[in-house]
C-alpha cells in the first residue's frame, strides 16, 4: 500500500495539511500486509481458531492468501500463499483451505472485489445466528452505512461448490453480508476499505448485542448514518496505519 492509498486525496489536503513529523509505515510487501491484515483483525474479534480465509487479488490478476494451516495471529509474511486466479497455489510452501472457492468465484464475479475476507467472529457471529441484523446505534457502528443483507440459506461449509456458488449469488453487489448460522463475509476495493468494513461490523454487532442487553435503545436514522459513512468511499484516513504499527510494536518479525 502506498502513502494513504484508497483515500480521498482531495479530503486530506483540506483537513490533514501538515505533512507529520515521521512516515506512519515503513514500505510493505503485499504479503506483509496480507499478515498484518490478519493480525489487525484477530484483535477484533475475527478469531475462530485456524477458521476464516483472507484473499487479496492483486493487479496481475494472482492471489494471495493465507494458509490453511496456520492461525491469523500467528502467519508471518513468508507463510503467504500466492494463487493464480484459477486457485493453483504457484508460491508458497503451505495448503489452502478447501473452501477457497468461494474467493474465487467473488472475484470472478466481482471485479471491485479486491479483497475478501470470511471468517466467524464474535459479536456478527451472535447475530448471524440469531438470524438479526444489527441496529447502528453509534458513530463507530455507522462508517459503512446501515444495509446489511441476512444470508439465511445455510446448507453447509463453503468447499462444497454449490454452496459457495449460492453465497455469492445471494452477496450480490453488497459489500458485506452475515450468514445466518455460520459467520460473517466481508469484501472490499482495497485492503483499507475491506479492513474499516471488517472492524466497523464487529464494532457494530458487539455495541448493538451491549446495547439491547442493557435494555435497548434508538438506532441512529439512516439519515444520521450516511453522514457518517462517506468513511467508507472515501477512505478512513490513518486507520489502517495505526493499527498496522500496533501489531508491528507487538512482533517487529511478521513482516519478514
Amino acid at each position: 500500500m502506498k502513502k494513504y492509498d484508497g483515500v480521498n486525496q482531495a479530503m486530506l489536503d483540506r483537513f490533514a495539511t501538515r505533512p507529520g513529523r515521521k512516515a506512519l509505515l515503513p514500505e510493505l510487501t503485499d504479503k506483509a500486509q496480507v499478515a498484518l491484515m490478519c493480525r489487525m483483525l484477530v484483535r477484533e474479534g475475527w478469531d475462530d481458531h485456524i477458521a476464516g480465509h483472507i484473499t487479496y487479488r492483486l493487479a496481475n490478476g494472482n492471489i494471495l492468501t493465507n494458509p490453511w494451516e496456520l492461525a491469523w495471529s500467528e502467519l508471518t509474511a513468508s507463510d503467504i500463499v500466492t494463487l493464480d486466479p484459477s486457485g493453483r497455489v504457484i508460491d508458497g510452501e503451505w495448503n489452502v483451505t478447501p473452501a477457497i472457492g468461494l474467493h474465487l468465484q467473488l472475484h470472478a464475479a466481482r471485479p471491485d472485489a479486491h479483497v475478501v475476507i470470511h471468517n466467524h467472529p464474535h459479536y456478527s457471529g451472535i447475530w448471524a445466528c440469531m438470524q438479526k441484523v444489527p441496529p447502528v446505534y453509534d458513530q463507530a457502528s455507522a462508517y459503512c452505512g446501515v444495509e446489511l443483507p441476512l444470508y439465511n440459506e445455510y446448507d453447509g461449509t463453503f468447499e462444497d461448490k454449490a454452496v459457495s456458488i449460492s453465497a455469492v449469488e445471494a452477496l450480490g453487489d453488497a459489500k458485506w453480508a452475515l450468514l445466518a448460522n455460520h459467520g460473517s463475509l466481508v469484501v472490499g476495493k482495497d485492503l483499507r476499505q475491506a479492513h474499516l468494513r471488517a472492524i466497523t461490523l464487529e464494532w457494530r454487532s458487539k455495541r448493538a448485542y451491549q446495547v439491547e442487553l442493557g435494555g435497548g435503545g434508538t438506532p441512529l436514522s439512516t439519515e444520521e448514518v450516511n453522514k457518517v459513512s462517506i468513511a467508507d468511499d472515501n477512505g478512513f484516513p490513518f486507520i489502517w496505519e495505526a493499527m498496522a504499527r500496533k501489531e508491528l510494536r507487538l512482533d517487529p518479525t511478521l513482516v519478514d
